[in-house]
């Protein structure tokens, strides 16, 4: 069976839709570029999001102490040591804010990450709050002749639970930052989390209506994932009962009966997360890894005979 996105798999995957956008696949390489967040250095808040961990989601090679060409020339060395040759490469500022900063800094390091022959795109992961006029401005300057992506970190849709783990902005700037990006034409990704404290299955379900309403590219889900050192890890350890947890079964059911409802138009960059072990304070899932969760939530979605957006209209 093919599907409305042109594939064989019964969600839309990123690989098709690089595959339809641009006929061939291609290797991001992400590079630290020493920015920071305004609920870090006190703007709107100290100490950051409860959950994040930024050390744990970063290759070796990044690191904000070596230039963003260094970075950019190790991860495509390190990509071709693995792999015999590399496609276009996408460069992916990935830690922390990456709009976080003057238009004349951030226009100097995107520069440096596009110089590279070989670079196809940028690939920006921000919050909402920090994309003024200015910098969205530059950014559809930059869309002129690189492929541009920005990564908003949606996480939660509700104001209680980003005042709660310390987000430092609310919901209504989401919306109003994705709407500034598609109105500009600018492909967006959204990332959003599963498991923050006060929510549930079905809070994330009928949260879908606003995600499909927000013209997104693609979409990130990740399952909530309590790291080593974070304050979310001390309000699990002494308030567990305000998370809800998956089982790894229990996750690729509500993977499939969530994109049943998701609009196909969107295409799915990631349906979990993964960091090494050591940083987990609390290990799940035996080892499985991201395939395994893709793997089964496909053969859930073949087993029902369903397939993401055949639910769209009852939300």
């Amino acid at each position: 069976m093919r599907y409305p996105w042109g594939g064989k798999e019964p969600f839309y995957t990123y690989h098709q839709y690089l595959d339809n956008t641009f006929g061939c696949q291609i290797r991001k390489i992400p590079v630290d570029a020493g920015f920071t967040c305004p609920n870090r250095d006190g703007t709107c808040g100290r100490g950051g999001c409860t959950f994040c961990l930024n050390e744990a989601f970063a290759p070796r090679y990044c690191h904000a102490a070596k230039p963003v060409t260094q970075q950019v020339a190790e991860g495509i060395d390190f990509h071709r040591k693995r792999r015999k040759s590399i496609d276009e490469i996408f460069v992916y500022f990935q830690s922390f804010s990456n709009t976080y900063a003057s238009e004349e800094r951030l226009r100097a390091l995107y520069e440096e990450a596009a110089a590279f022959p070989d670079v196809r795109g940028l690939i920006i992961a921000t919050r909402p709050d920090c994309l003024n006029e200015k910098i969205l401005d530059l950014l559809c300057e930059l869309q002129h002749r690189l492929h541009l992506c920005v990564e908003i970190g949606i996480e939660s849709l509700h104001d209680e639970t980003l005042a709660c783990v310390n987000r430092g902005h609310d919901v209504a700037c989401t919306l109003q930052s994705i709407s500034a990006l598609t109105q500009r034409g600018i492909p967006t990704c959204g990332h959003l989390i599963f498991g923050l404290p006060g929510e549930t299955p079905e809070t994330w379900l009928q949260d879908i209506s606003i995600i499909n309403s927000l013209s997104l590219t693609t979409l990130k889900l990740h399952q909530l994932q309590i790291l080593k050192g974070t304050a979310i890890a001390q309000e699990f350890a002494t308030q567990p009962e305000v998370f809800h947890t998956f089982s790894a079964e229990g996750y690729m059911e509500f993977l499939a009966d969530y994109l049943e409802r998701l609009s196909p138009d969107i295409a799915i960059e990631r349906m979990a997360n993964e960091v090494p072990p050591r940083f987990l304070a609390r290990p799940s899932w035996q080892g499985l890894r991201h395939h395994d969760i893709i793997e089964g939530v496909t053969r859930t979605l073949r087993e029902r005979g369903t397939w993401q957006g055949i639910k769209k209209a009852e939300v």
